[in-house]
């Protein structure tokens, strides 16, 4: 994009200000950003957590905020979903378990960047690091077949949802 996606302008605000809008209105315990370095936009009540160096991406930020958090849920919700909404969220909240988290699934890909992760993956999410695959989608599946998370199927109207902001031109055709 030629500039973090966090300070992309959608409909008159920057990104990172829409999702942490829709977190507070969830009212967490606490808020994380992950990324390699501290953005100048972050706001004093949200935590920044590094990447550990070398940074595997979202996989890395999900593995630091597993370590770090007071709760028995992570909520991840990736900056470029500016469609996401509070009901969706909540929607997704009333679905965990203790010890068990939900990821909804498009077709058969998971959406692993608006999901929630119980802190018992955080063993998970440090053994994809150890290893050789960084996949998102491969680790996912390892948690949903050892019963730590639970696939929730995206209905068609949910889809547009999950629409991100990866380029410049995805501004323009949303």
């Amino acid at each position: 994009m030629g500039k973090g996606k966090a300070t992309v302008l959608f409909r008159g605000k920057p990104l990172w200000q829409i999702q942490l809008e829709l977190l507070r209105k969830l009212e967490p315990e606490e808020i994380f950003v992950s990324t390699r370095t501290d953005p100048i936009w972050r706001p004093a009540d949200v935590q920044f957590l590094a990447d550990d160096p070398p940074s595997r991406g979202p996989l890395s930020g999900l593995a630091a905020s597993l370590a770090r958090m007071r709760s028995a849920h992570l909520l991840a919700l990736a900056i470029d979903m500016p469609f996401m909404t509070e009901s969706y969220v909540r929607y997704l909240c009333d679905q965990i378990e203790p010890h068990v988290g939900v990821v909804p699934k498009i077709d058969h890909r998971a959406e692993p960047l608006a999901a929630i992760y119980p802190r018992e993956a955080k063993v998970d999410f440090r053994e994809a690091l150890a290893g050789d695959d960084f996949s998102l989608q491969t680790l996912v599946r390892r948690l949903v077949a050892a019963g730590k998370l639970r696939e929730i199927v995206v209905k068609e109207q949910q889809r547009k949802l999950f629409l991100n902001v990866n380029q410049l031109s995805d501004l323009a055709a949303l």
